[in-house]
């Protein structure tokens, strides 16, 4: 069952589990569950997909119960009006507020862009980024007898693929858990010492104009529970209960 975090007649948020695809892709042709049709089943009518997150990445995903209102939310996404707020644990120490304004170059689909004759495009993409915390562990990953990481808030201005995992591979600060553009080392080291070794990057708020009252929503996914015992682990659980990302027990 997938956690639904908004619903009425127009829509219906959930809050995706990270490595669960959104719908059926050539990425995994073995792979049969799907957000787009698990929900679809779960609440007994066809949904329209507005937006994606990667697989490995969990957090707010919106889908219309129309085609109508599907068009109304998508041209809020391509006209930049939703506010996007991801969180993610990077490796090092990130001390200070900054904006990335880092050209992308454009990254083709396998299958959809297999006959495209033009070359991959140099694509705008900027992101806002504001450091919440920080800890150093002692615990011995790379060539330092400590690990340093970093709790960011995370603000996507563009929607460029793998923006916000680029960016922080651009600027040395990979996020935990990308083996397409982190550390692998790190990686490895947080999965041994730590015992979490998904993708440590979360969407965490959605803010939009609802498509039929107008009215401002925010939605909002907690982190999971692989996200609270990494917090935990760093003591960084007041600034989860602060951003009310989720609440903590003593089995974590």
């Amino acid at each position: 069952m997938l956690e639904i975090i908004y619903q009425d007649e127009y829509m219906v948020a959930v809050n995706k589990p990270a490595g669960m695809l959104v719908h059926r892709s050539w990425l995994d042709s073995k792979e049969t569950v799907f957000v787009m049709q698990t929900l679809r089943d779960q609440i007994g009518q066809f949904v329209y997909p507005i937006h994606r997150l990667d697989r490995p990445t969990s957090g707010v995903l919106l889908f219309a119960l129309s085609s109508d209102v599907a068009r109304q939310l998508a041209a809020q996404f391509e006209s930049h009006q939703i506010e996007k707020i991801y969180h993610a644990v990077v490796r090092g120490y990130v001390e200070a507020p900054q904006t990335i304004d880092y050209p992308l170059l454009e990254q083709l689909d396998k299958i959809a862009d297999k006959h495209a004759t033009r070359e991959p495009a140099l694509q705008e993409c900027v992101t806002h980024c504001q450091p919440i915390a920080q800890v150093e562990c002692s615990v011995a990953i790379g060539r330092y007898p400590t690990s340093r990481f970093s709790l960011l808030e995370l603000k996507p201005e563009t929607g460029r693929k793998h923006q916000l995992r680029r960016h922080m591979s651009h600027i040395r600060h990979p996020i935990i858990g990308d083996s397409k553009h982190g550390d692998l080392r790190q990686n490895r080291g947080v999965s041994q010492h730590f015992a979490v070794s998904r993708l440590m990057l979360h969407a965490s708020l959605l803010v939009l104009a609802h498509p039929i009252s107008g009215e401002r929503i925010s939605l909002i996914a907690q982190w999971d529970e692989s996200w609270l015992s990494l917090v935990n682990q760093f003591g960084w659980q007041h600034i989860a209960s602060k951003l009310g990302m989720g609440e903590f027990n003593s089995s974590l």
